[in-house]
C-alpha cells in the first residue's frame, strides 16, 4: 500500500515539474528594417521570393521612401537601420549622421528625359526641371550635364523637388511645363514608350558613378555586425540569381509583377539589367564613386572643390565577410 501510495506520489510530482519548467527558448531570427528609393531592390524582393533571409537567418523588413530627404531622416533617426538608395545620399549625410556605405550594387543607367517638343539640352534654358531633391545624387548629374552646355541652376533653369523616379514621370505627365528630369531604369523605358526624348545618358554624359548601394550609420554595423553580414551575404545571393541567365523567365515575371510593366518593356529592362546596370555580386565601384564625389566637390563646391579619399565613406570589410560567408554557403 505505502510502495503504491509512493509511486503515485512521485508520478504527480514528474508531471508537475514537467509542466512548470521553462520551455526551452526559441531563437528568433534577428530583424533588419530596411528603407529604400526609389523601389524594394530587387534582389531584396527575390531574397524574400526565394526564401534565402531565412536561409541565412535573418528577417527583413522593406519599404519605400517618398524622397531621399525622407530615406534619410529615417535612417538618422533610427526609424530604419539600412538604406538602399543612391550612395551620394550617404555622403551628404556627414554633417548630421555618422554613415557608412557598405555594398554597391547598381551602376547609373540613368537618362535626361525630356517632354516631347525638346530636342537639346540647350533648350532646357528657362525651363523647370524636377529632381528628387536639389543638392543630392541625380541632381547633380543633372547640374552638371546642364554645366557642360553653360547653364547654370538658378540662373538659367529653375529646379524643383518632386519626390521619387516614378513621381518624376508622373508629373511630367501632368505638367508640361516640367520640361526634363534624370531618369533611371524602369522608369527611364516606360517614359521613351510614352514619348518622351532622351537626351543623354550618364554613361555618355558623366561617365562611370556609382549608383544605389547600401549604407547605414556606423553605430548600427558595430553593435549588429553579425547580423549585417548575414543580411549582406543573403542580397548578393539573391543578385546572383538575378543575373543568372536560367533565371530570366522567372526574374520578367518580377519585373512585370513588381514594376507593372507589359511584356515588351520588360524585356527591355532586364537587356539594361545584364548590360551592366546590376554588378556582379553587389559590388561596390570604386572608380564610379570617386566620380561621385568628384561631381560633389565641382558641382556644390565642397570640401572646397577637393574630394576626399573613398575610403572617408566606404569600408569594405562586412562585404567581405558576407562574400566568404556566401562562398562557403554553396
Amino acid at each position: 500500500m505505502k510502495l503504491a501510495q509512493f509511486l503515485r506520489a512521485a508520478i504527480v510530482a514528474t508531471f508537475l515539474s514537467n509542466c512548470m519548467s521553462a520551455p526551452a527558448p526559441i531563437q528568433t531570427p534577428p530583424t533588419i528594417r530596411v528603407i529604400a528609393v526609389p523601389s524594394i531592390p530587387l534582389p531584396v524582393a527575390i531574397a524574400k521570393m526565394n526564401g534565402v533571409f531565412a536561409k541565412y537567418g535573418v528577417e527583413v523588413q522593406a519599404e519605400v521612401a517618398p524622397s531621399s530627404d525622407a530615406l534619410r531622416k529615417a535612417l538618422a533617426s533610427g526609424e530604419a537601420d539600412l538604406a538602399h538608395a543612391a550612395v551620394d545620399n550617404a555622403v551628404a549625410m556627414d554633417e548630421t549622421a555618422d554613415v557608412v556605405i557598405v555594398m554597391g550594387g547598381e551602376g547609373s543607367r540613368n537618362e535626361l528625359i525630356a517632354q516631347p517638343s525638346v530636342h537639346s539640352v540647350t533648350e532646357l534654358r528657362g525651363k523647370i526641371l524636377i529632381v528628387d531633391a536639389v543638392h543630392t545624387a541625380y541632381a547633380l548629374q543633372l547640374k552638371k550635364i546642364l554645366l557642360a552646355e553653360g547653364l547654370q541652376t538658378g540662373r538659367d533653369y529653375e529646379l524643383k523637388p518632386v519626390g521619387t523616379t516614378p513621381q518624376r514621370l508622373q508629373a511630367m505627365r501632368e505638367h508640361k511645363d516640367y520640361a526634363a528630369s534624370m531618369l533611371g531604369p524602369h522608369t527611364s523605358v516606360l517614359a521613351k514608350h510614352a514619348g518622351f526624348v532622351s537626351l543623354g545618358s550618364t554613361r555618355q554624359l558623366i561617365g562611370p558613378y556609382q549608383a544605389n548601394g547600401a549604407f547605414l550609420t556606423r553605430r548600427w554595423a558595430r553593435e549588429h555586425s553579425d547580423t549585417l553580414v548575414r543580411y549582406l551575404a543573403a542580397y548578393i545571393e539573391s543578385q546572383r540569381w538575378l543575373l543568372e541567365p536560367a533565371n530570366r523567365s522567372r526574374v520578367l515575371e518580377l519585373l512585370m509583377k513588381q514594376w507593372h510593366l507589359p511584356a515588351p518593356v520588360a524585356d527591355e529592362v532586364y537587356a539594361l539589367l545584364k548590360d551592366g546596370w546590376f554588378e556582379e555580386d553587389a559590388r561596390f565601384d570604386l572608380e564610379g564613386f570617386k566620380n561621385v564625389l568628384k561631381l560633389r566637390a565641382e558641382v556644390e563646391g565642397q570640401w572646397k572643390g577637393r574630394p576626399p579619399a573613398p575610403e572617408k565613406y566606404y569600408d569594405p570589410s562586412c562585404y567581405q565577410e558576407a562574400l566568404s560567408k556566401v562562398k562557403a554557403a554553396r
